[in-house]
């Protein structure tokens, strides 16, 4: 099922004294931010003005916030953005659609949970997978991941041994 709108972050402060506000990345890239026309914070749309990224975050100017007062006023909210303008990288899915899918074996067919989060690391994502037999962290890189069908709800994974937490 692919989602209207796709949590991107949270504005965490303000940046100089004309507006800007810092927004942190939550599950997408600070540069896709930044191409981005129109934010949504806390549901509300803002269009985007300028932006750039700085260390990991997005320092943006969003229209009709022109000073500290008015930017400090966002700083807490979430932001989103809307799938149908952005285009997940590598022609992927972004982390919010993975949640919810049901995890199989690539080879038996088996279910073994549902994903129930992304986790986020230097060197990869990790996807949780919880509520089968076991509870498994599958690496999200093509050896692990078979195939993933956001539209049927599935994703094909490729076991190991040692890739459940409980097994012997």
């Amino acid at each position: 099922m692919e989602l209207e709108f796709i949590a991107a972050g949270q504005i965490v402060n303000t940046h100089g004294i004309r507006g800007e506000v810092r927004i942190l990345p939550q599950g997408v890239e600070p540069e896709l931010l930044a191409a981005c026309h129109t934010l949504y914070v806390n549901g509300k749309p803002w269009r985007l003005t300028a932006g750039r990224v700085h260390k990991g975050c997005l320092l943006a100017r969003l229209e009709g916030v022109n000073d500290m007062n008015a930017a400090l006023a966002l700083k807490g909210k979430s932001v989103s953005i809307r799938r149908a303008e952005v285009k997940p990288p590598d022609g992927g899915y972004f982390d919010e659609e993975l949640v919810g899918l049901t995890a199989r074996d690539a080879e038996t067919g088996e279910e073994l949970g549902t994903v129930e989060e992304v986790l986020s690391y230097p060197a990869h994502r990790l996807y949780a997978v919880r509520g089968g037999r076991d509870e498994y962290l599958i690496p999200a890189v093509p050896a692990f991941i078979a195939d993933i069908d956001v539209p049927g709800g599935t994703m094909d994974i490729h076991m190991m041994e040692g890739l459940g937490t409980h097994e012997n």
